[in-house]
């Protein structure tokens, strides 16, 4: 059964629906829930998720729409639960006297000294809102995703022109003078900027910065989009000029997959030129394919951060990768491996963040005969349905194709535990390879969700007469809310072996399965 309550002329950025989505679709009984705003895309996506059977004629663009399938008593309840949070979260912003303002112009009048807009808005209007606030002569933080590509293109040529910087279209992570935006982290101020076109990636290089004891100036985001062909790289070339002219920055960090070969040759050769040390991480790109004045390459996440911080501390900029090979690695895989029984012998990666899974099937198909995914790279290939893994499987969660109409893994992590169960009944399954990401918008208690799901995971493979090796990594610090510490702490009292990174993650996995 379905039901739905649509809220008249009530706007909420997607972030706080996502949330809210998350808390009222644990209820029992409640199989899916959504809100977004009414407009057409919206009710399209709702469409495809089998919330709506068409869209609603009643429903505006800017009115708020809840809907909710389950047995009929659990979707009432869910229309009444959401219908009560959204009131308590309006009481409490009216508690501490936040009037949201109208518009842009309302806004500026009440904060003239503002130099910066976040906007957040459905991807129809979010371009033209976002031209508003460059006219105005203001750096743009563009949240919203379903932007057209000509719009971004308009709206970064703008900026570009007049020395200012559009972040986004989708772009979910920054940190600009130590505030963190929307999914990003509680790090320490310092010496090393970042420009990334990727928020997990971005999210990973300045946590790890942070615990080797170093600081972020700002974290840029690019959306995307950012470097390609059409686009042009912009704002990544704007971010390094920005980067280049804050008397706080002392290192540089360029965060992307490779773009095209045109573009690379244009962000890196402003890149060389900025006077500054700057660390490049094209994810994929080749050992030893960038260099150039000032220059220097670094082939994981991991990597990057440990040059930034050696560059900054004024010493060589030297890393030893940790790879499948590594004695430590060899030594935890040599223990790991006694548990599996011989039909065992696939790794199932369920990721909840894109840049993650991305560098895992980059190094993965280096180490494994063949690797499957939904968003393959490489020489990695398509899984024939995104439901069902075969052989070595490594899927983004937070995928289009798995949030369409549901909340970001990353918010709501029930349908990666749900997955979960589903490879823990394989008995070809061996390990597990997982992520978990904390900070600011991300779930409350992202590791004790996890947990649960790990311990159900592993009683259901005890029954198959099996044991399941669960391999992971937190994304994050012990200045973010839900600390990394008790998160790590909470994962292995569950079971699950965890990684200093993405990276020793993936080589400890690759370890297990060859050899």
């Amino acid at each position: 059964m379905r039901a739905h309550s649509i809220f008249k002329n009530f706007y909420r950025d997607s972030v706080a629906l996502m949330q809210l989505s998350a808390k009222v679709g644990g209820l029992e009984g409640v199989e899916l829930a959504s809100a977004l705003m009414g407009t057409p895309a919206n009710q399209e996506m709702m469409v495809a998720a089998g919330l709506l059977d068409a869209p609603m004629a009643e429903v505006a663009p800017n009115d708020l729409v809840f809907v909710v399938k389950g047995t009929e008593e659990a979707t009432q309840l869910a229309v009444a639960e959401f219908e009560r949070l959204l009131t308590a979260a309006e009481t409490k912003g009216a508690a501490k006297e936040e009037k949201p303002f109208g518009s842009l112009a309302e806004a500026l009048k009440a904060r003239p000294e503002a130099t910066f807009a976040l906007i957040s808005v459905p991807g129809e209007y979010a371009g033209a809102e976002a031209m508003k606030a460059l006219h105005r002569g203001l750096n743009v933080m563009l949240f919203s995703d379903n932007v057209p590509e000509w719009q971004e293109i308009a709206l970064k040529k703008y900026a570009f022109e007049h020395g200012l910087l559009v972040m986004g279209p989708d772009c979910g992570t920054a940190i600009i003078a130590g505030v963190p935006l929307a999914f990003a982290n509680v790090v320490g101020r310092g010496n090393i900027g970042v420009v990334g076109a990727s928020g997990t990636g971005t999210q990973e290089v300045t946590t790890i910065v942070d615990q080797l004891g170093g600081g972020v100036s700002h974290a840029i985001g690019t959306g995307g989009h950012d470097l390609s062909v059409s686009v042009g790289g912009l704002t990544m070339r704007s971010g390094i000029a920005a980067l280049a002219e804050d008397v706080e920055t002392k290192v540089i960090v360029l965060v992307s997959k490779p773009p095209a070969k045109e573009v690379a040759e244009a962000v890196l050769a402003q890149a060389s030129s900025v006077g500054k040390p700057v660390v490049v991480c094209f994810l994929g790109a080749a050992p030893g394919s960038i260099t150039g004045k000032n220059l220097t390459q670094a082939n994981t996440l991991e990597e990057a951060a440990h040059k930034a911080i050696a560059l900054a501390n004024g010493q060589a900029p030297s890393f030893t990768s940790v790879t499948a090979s590594t004695p430590r690695v060899q030594q935890r895989a040599t223990d790991l491996k006694k548990v599996l029984a011989p039909g065992q012998k696939y790794v199932r990666g369920l990721y909840s963040g894109g840049t993650f899974c991305y560098e895992a099937l980059l190094s993965l198909q280096t180490i494994l005969p063949e690797v499957f995914g939904n968003t393959p790279t490489g020489k990695a290939q398509k899984l024939a349905n995104i439901h069902k893994s075969q052989g070595h499987t490594v899927i983004d969660l937070g995928d289009d194709d798995f949030t369409r109409g549901k909340p970001h893994p990353m918010i709501d992590p029930s349908q990666r535990n749900e997955r979960l169960l589903h490879e823990a009944a394989d008995p070809e399954t061996a390990v597990v390879l997982l992520d978990v990401v904390i900070g600011y918008g991300a779930n409350a208690d992202p590791a004790g969700e996890l947990a649960g799901a790990v311990r159900e995971a592993r009683a259901i493979a005890q029954k198959g007469g099996r044991e399941l090796v669960f391999i992971g990594f937190v994304c994050g610090t012990d200045k973010d809310v839900q600390g990394l510490a008790s998160q790590r702490k909470k994962l292995e009292e569950a079971g699950v072996h965890l990684c200093s990174s993405n990276a020793e993650a993936i080589a400890l996995t690759g370890a297990v399965l060859v050899g």
